[in-house]
């Protein structure tokens, strides 16, 4: 008879408590979100070009991509070339920077437009990705 009364009482003292596991699982999913990496894509693959005197940057608010095809990228929608001042304008903050990254197909000309449609719209922090070749 005794042996019945401690079974049943085990039986009914059985629940697991969840509550540390939840508040250990909440703990690292806070974790990796506060050390996650955000990298801003341009929307298009980049071959970019290589030169000797490239130096890392800052990030940049806004990426224009220039694909080889002669199409232009702002945060990865394809917009018109004549349009992406104002468009790259209403998108940066006071003192926010642009990267233009242009493929090493794409040509000079497309660039040089690019750069002129952003300074006529007065953005001033201008700059065009390379990579840095080996010396």
């Amino acid at each position: 008879m005794r042996r019945r009364r401690s079974m049943g009482s085990a039986d009914e003292n059985t629940e697991v408590n969840l509550t540390p596991m939840l508040d250990v699982v909440f703990i690292m999913l806070i974790f990796f979100i506060v050390t996650t990496s955000f990298i801003k894509e341009s929307g298009i693959e980049i071959n970019r070009p290589e030169s000797s005197d490239a130096s890392p940057r800052p990030d940049a608010q806004v990426l224009v991509a220039l694909s080889p095809e002669g199409a232009v990228w702002v945060d990865g929608r394809a917009i018109d070339a004549h349009r992406v001042g104002e468009e790259v304008a209403g998108m940066l903050s006071e003192d926010g920077s642009v990267v233009i990254q242009a493929d090493r197909e794409s040509t000079t000309g497309l660039l040089i437009e690019v750069m002129d449609r952003l300074d006529q719209a007065g953005v001033d922090q201008v700059a065009v990705a390379a990579s840095r070749s080996g010396q």
